[in-house]
């Protein structure tokens, strides 16, 4: 292929069309120079599309730049995935700023008829319009799947929700929430979804556990496969020194010890052995492993300039998101602050 590129001459109309709206020809050279060695191009008339849409000169080579193979697609299909994102996007000004953000998602026509046939699937599922246009920008390839295929996924994961005695009055509203929270559990077939919900059942999960994990994992469950659950779930019996009662606790106390894989919790167990946390107190507040091991030591360096001794205290004040954590920390700095009298405050025993 090399070969036959170099011996082949760039097209000398697309160059002009390009230099003409200030695109950075040697950008594109370096990135996909393919695109400029085709005999078929419309980068005059895509360009005109994108303007009609309201897309500023530098806006237009921005795009151009970002995703050169616009310019191989022809008018008739931008203005077809035009009329397509329309029916999702507000109006078109939201649509341009998508195409900006996302020029790569817009212009895959080749699947156009089964996005159509998706994006109407998911309107009458009942996702509403701005988390459709969230898909198709962060999650092009599910729109990229035969609609049937989707609509079986689906039947086949409410099949399972009513199975686990999940209730038909809820059922809508947790297929609504999973596919919100991920998407690519549309990408799996019914045969993963089956033997992962059978792992947990064989490993003593009862019906309503194995609901409260797949809303906790929010459909990653669906990314695993039972002997990557395995090993995560042997390596921290193993660690934890648990029965298996015990370690099924843990799991639904912190789900990411059957979600990690053996190497990351291996690694954030090690980093925080490092900074002085027991064994023991990481089995007490699990749910830190959910933590990159520069995220801890962040926050422990902040607690431990407050003069808060992680190693002898509870490990709930690193947890949570950053949100939790600064609650937390201010409540700690508060309490360090606060004055040992103060005569307007009613007498506390405590203080």
């Amino acid at each position: 292929y090399a070969t036959d590129t170099k011996s082949r001459e760039e097209n000398k109309k697309t160059l002009e069309s390009l230099h003409g709206l200030s695109v950075d020809i040697k950008k594109i050279r370096r990135l996909k120079e393919w695109v400029l060695l085709q005999d078929a191009a419309y980068a005059k008339e895509i360009a005109g599309i994108l303007q009609e849409m309201g897309a500023d000169e530098t806006a237009v080579a921005n795009i151009l730049e970002r995703c050169p193979e616009a310019i191989l697609r022809t008018p008739a299909e931008v203005n077809s995935q035009r009329a397509l994102w329309q029916l999702v996007c507000q109006n078109e000004k939201q649509l341009i700023k998508l195409i900006e953000q996302f020029p790569e998602s817009f212009f895959t026509t080749e699947y156009h008829e089964n996005q159509k046939a998706n994006i109407l699937f998911f309107q009458e599922l009942g996702l509403k319009n701005n988390v459709i246009t969230r898909f198709l920008t962060s999650a092009p390839s599910i729109f990229y799947n035969p609609v049937e295929k989707n609509k079986s996924l689906i039947e086949t994961l409410q099949r399972n929700y009513l199975n686990l005695g999940g209730s038909d009055a809820n059922m809508k509203i947790w297929i609504l929430k999973l596919l919100s929270q991920n998407p690519f559990v549309l990408l799996n077939t019914s045969t993963v979804i089956q033997e992962n919900l059978e792992f947990l059942q064989k490993n003593d999960f009862t019906d309503h556990e194995v609901l409260q994990l797949l809303s906790k994992l929010k459909g990653f469950i669906f990314q695993l496969t039972p002997a990557t659950m395995q090993n995560s779930m042997l390596f921290s019996q193993k660690v934890f020194k648990c029965s298996d009662q015990e370690l099924k606790q843990l799991v639904l106390k912190c789900p990411a010890l059957l979600y990690y894989s053996v190497p990351v919790l291996e690694d954030r167990l090690e980093g925080l052995l490092k900074e002085g946390i027991s064994v023991a107190q990481i089995r007490d507040t699990p749910m830190v492993l959910e933590l990159t091991t520069q995220i801890v030591q962040y926050r422990i360096k902040k607690l431990s300039a407050l003069g808060y001794d992680i190693k002898s205290g509870t490990l709930e004040s690193l947890n949570g998101t950053k949100k939790d954590f600064e609650v937390n920390y201010g409540k700690i700095q508060s309490k360090k602050e606060r004055p040992i009298f103060n005569p307007v405050a009613p007498i506390n025993i405590e203080d």
